[in-house]
């Protein structure tokens, strides 16, 4: 699956997509230790409204220094496309990424 560029969640309203999609949230500064080593990434998320997802992640978690993006190219199936990339980052890290970490 190919994503977009990466940009700043406060930003990235008006650029990403009111279509449903796969969703990637990573922390724009420094990385969280997970039991398999440390990532930037926090977040995978399939979502019916890409934009939708975007402003309540930015409601719920006001200033935080997270970078967004989504799919660049349709994907039919984005429940099972956010499982696979869990199952993946699961399996090279040890645990799925967090929004606490």
């Amino acid at each position: 699956m190919r994503f977009g560029p990466w940009v700043r969640l406060a930003d990235m309203m008006p650029e990403m997509p009111g279509g449903p999609g796969v969703l990637q949230v990573r922390r724009e500064v420094g990385l969280v230790a997970y039991p398999r080593g440390k990532s930037a990434m926090i977040l995978y998320a399939a979502t019916d409204n890409l934009r939708r997802a975007c402003e309540r992640l930015a409601a719920e978690h006001p200033g935080v220094g997270w970078l967004c993006r989504c799919n660049r190219d349709r994907v039919e199936d984005v429940q099972g496309a956010a499982v696979g990339l869990i199952a993946d980052f699961v399996d090279r890290f040890g645990a799925a990424p967090a929004l606490g970490g």
